[in-house]
Order: C-alpha cells, then sequence, then structure tokens
C-alpha cells in the first residue's frame, strides 16, 4: 500500500509507515485529534491501538467514537500497563509492544493499523524515562515499513523546550496546528546522538 490514507486531522493524508509528531495545546486540542484519527480509522475499518494517560480521557473517548465497530478494532490502554509496565520504561519492551500489536491485528484481518501514544507519561519520575527521544527514533524502525500511521501526542503546555527540540529531532514529519511539515531537523539513522 503506497496510497495516502487519509489521517481524519485536516484532509491531511499520510503514506503507511508514517511516524508523525502531534503537537497541541489542552485537553480539548488532543481530544479533537484523537477523535479525528481514530474516528477515521474506524470507519475504514483499522485496527487502532491507543495509549491515553487516563482513565478519565479514555471513557471520554470511549463515549465519541463511532459505535458499532467490532469490540478487537479499538485498544484503549493505559501508559502502567504499556509505557511504564513494571513501573518503568524501557525501549525494547515499548517496541516488542508495538510490533506485537501490528502482528496481531494482521492475524485479526486487519489490513492496516492506526497507533496513538498520549506522551505526557514520559513527565512521571519512573526510571527509563530519559529514554523517551532514543525510543521515538527506533519506533521509526519498527513502522516504516508496515501498514500502519503512528501519531505520537505531546502538549506543548507540559513538555519543557528542551524535550521538545529533541522529539522534533526523532519524528520525520511534525504536525502543528492542523500543518502537517516535512522536518528538516528530523535525524535519520545514524545520526541520534546518545
Amino acid at each position: 500500500m503506497t496510497e495516502l490514507v487519509p489521517s481524519g486531522i485536516d484532509e491531511i493524508g499520510l503514506l503507511p509507515g508514517s511516524h508523525i509528531c502531534a503537537f497541541y495545546r489542552g485537553e480539548d486540542a488532543r481530544d479533537r485529534l484523537l477523535e479525528a484519527y481514530l474516528g477515521t480509522g474506524l470507519r475504514a475499518g483499522d485496527k487502532c491501538v491507543c495509549i491515553v494517560d487516563s482513565d478519565r480521557t479514555a471513557s471520554r473517548l470511549s463515549e465519541r467514537l463511532p459505535s458499532g465497530c467490532p469490540g478487537s478494532q479499538l485498544d484503549l490502554l493505559q501508559p502502567e500497563t504499556t509505557y511504564l509496565a513494571g513501573g518503568a520504561f524501557t525501549t525494547g519492551r515499548m517496541l516488542q509492544f508495538w510490533t506485537d500489536s501490528i502482528a496481531r491485528a494482521e492475524r485479526e484481518g486487519y489490513l492496516f493499523c492506526r497507533l496513538v501514544g498520549e506522551m505526557t507519561w514520559a513527565l512521571r519520575d519512573a526510571p527509563g524515562v530519559d529514554q523517551l527521544a532514543h525510543y521515538e527514533f527506533e519506533l521509526n524502525r519498527v513502522t516504516a515499513t508496515s501498514p500502519v500511521i503512528v501519531l505520537c501526542l505531546y502538549d506543548l503546555d507540559l513538555f519543557g523546550g528542551e524535550v521538545v527540540v529533541n522529539i522534533v529531532k526523532t519524528h520525520p514529519q511534525v504536525l502543528v496546528q492542523g500543518i502537517l511539515v516535512e522536518n528538516p531537523y528530523y535525524l535519520g539513522p545514524g545520526q541520534l546522538a546518545g
């Protein structure tokens, strides 16, 4: 599949394998992104795997997304069972989680996956969160040739400038205020320090 996939966000189409960093401000903006992205995927018959940072967000999202989809089509998860399973973050475990999620979707008969992570978990004082930029960079290797699009959500009201700069370097494309930009600051394989 090399055709553009509708993201659901402001008429933006994405190539399969795309890994997008979406910056937003506040819960309402986050919810609009999630509802558009996941709603479009659910209506298209895509497998959707979404990690949000609270039960409240998961409940609100469940209420607002299209109903009538198969129960297995949408996985709404939280950091405690994914990014921070066991109380710490490890890049290898999380990359394996995404690899397994993609493989399981294929076994279940889905032709395409939408992955999304609300990244505020990385603001917690937990072992391994300092590896966030390395993880984001390595995620490109996992998804680049897979039938997926990946959206990583960062609230600019919560993340500081140094983190934002490092995160920008790990995403080939950046979404800001509904505009998708090919990222001139993206560092390709072998260029990320540390």
